[in-house]
């Protein structure tokens, strides 16, 4: 049971700041938050006559639990775009049928309401199977948890606000709620677009107000993230490799969270003129893993140089301090030419992504030592 001084202390800890994203002034700031972690925006969809690719192993889609961060429909007229089905799941076989039950967030190019017609899905990494068509088994538009500012201090402009309205709700239109560490460091910065549906006296403090918010998040949290946003709310890792023993979802939560920290100042120390850089390959076992090490190869513990190959380029170019010429030395770069020799494009063609990689690095004037 914590003391009384390390009561005080957490509750004078203001880690959240709920702020007007067209002004930019505060609504205000509060020590805990409810209702950022779930799994809104999710669709599921049954997969008629659905035909595995080769034998189901232990973490095929039949075995139901966690597919890819990517799904691709591709269908089989090529007169069609492919579609994506994002963080998807598999519920498994649907009971006295053939089909295949999925779950996942559409998005910009999501599958459509239903399909007549053979489709080929996979994960990026192999074929999973295919389908003679499908339908979505649940409508869209399921409700959002409410988010509820716990502790929460309202600024002087929402304090006039909320004794002025003449209604229960109080739209605040688009805001941004600012998150920092246990060490005062930007965390993370999560759009939302809110209306205050309810505010009560709060617990944590004689001044302070609990309020309830209707919103949606530009970018929902995972559930799957939620073990994670505590781990690094200690603050940034002090080594390298962290992620080690994380798993491939894992680490695209922890890949997400590294690309979209808010950077007081860049990650590359330009100061000490450094143009030789090493990486670590052992942990290069998967997609998430290659740009993990990348990034903490240049940028050292939680540095970020893109999660894809166009995010690569760009941050070679400048874009976070760091352009050529440089010299990389990969240790056990035959651990990523194993794993990464063969992935696939969307529309389900074959392709490098390791000498992909090391292509960029050597467009970008990056002298690459492969040992």
């Amino acid at each position: 049971m914590p003391d009384v001084d390390e009561d005080e202390a957490r509750r004078g800890r203001t880690r959240y700041t709920l702020t007007d994203a067209e002004r930019g002034h505060a609504w205000g700031t509060c020590v805990e938050v409810e209702g950022l972690f779930g799994e809104s925006g999710r669709e599921t969809y049954e997969l008629f006559g659905w035909v595995p690719e080769g034998t189901d192993g232990p973490d095929g889609p039949e075995t139901g639990g966690w597919i890819g961060r990517e799904v691709w429909f591709v269908p089989e007229d090529a007169a069609l775009d492919t579609w994506l089905l994002e963080d998807a799941e598999s519920l498994g076989p649907r009971p006295g049928t053939d089909g295949l039950v999925l779950t996942g967030r559409g998005d910009h190019l999501p599958p459509p309401e239903d399909h007549h017609g053979t489709v080929l899905l996979h994960d990026g990494r192999r074929r999973l199977g295919s389908c003679r068509g499908f339908a979505r088994a649940l409508p869209p538009g399921r409700m959002d948890p409410p988010i509820v500012l716990r502790g929460f201090a309202p600024g002087e402009e929402l304090r006039r606000a909320l004794e002025a309205a003449t209604h229960p709700t109080l739209d605040l239109g688009e805001a941004a709620l600012e998150v920092r560490d246990d060490h005062g460091e930007p965390f993370a910065e999560l759009r939302l677009w809110v209306t205050v549906s309810g505010r009560r006296p709060s617990a944590l403090g004689a001044d302070l107000i609990d309020l309830e918010l209707e919103g949606k998040l530009a970018a929902p949290v995972p559930e799957a993230a939620r073990p994670l946003w505590e781990r690094r709310l200690a603050g940034v890792p002090r080594t390298t490799g962290t992620w080690a023993g994380l798993d491939t979802r894992q680490r695209w939560a922890w890949l997400d969270h590294v690309r979209r920290r808010p950077r007081a100042h860049t990650d590359v120390d330009l100061a000490s003129g450094r143009r030789a850089y090493e990486l670590d390959g052992r942990l290069v076992t998967d997609v998430p893993g290659l740009y993990l090490a990348l990034g903490e190869a240049v940028g050292g513990p939680g540095g970020y140089l893109g999660a894809n190959l166009h995010a690569l380029a760009d941050c070679l170019g400048g874009g976070f301090g760091h352009s050529g010429p440089a010299t990389l030395l990969w240790r056990d770069s035959a651990v990523a030419r194993e794993h990464l020799s063969t992935v696939l494009s969307p529309d389900g063609a074959p392709y490098d992504l390791f000498g992909c990689v090391l292509d960029v690095l050597a467009e970008r004037r990056i002298r690459v030592t492969l040992a």
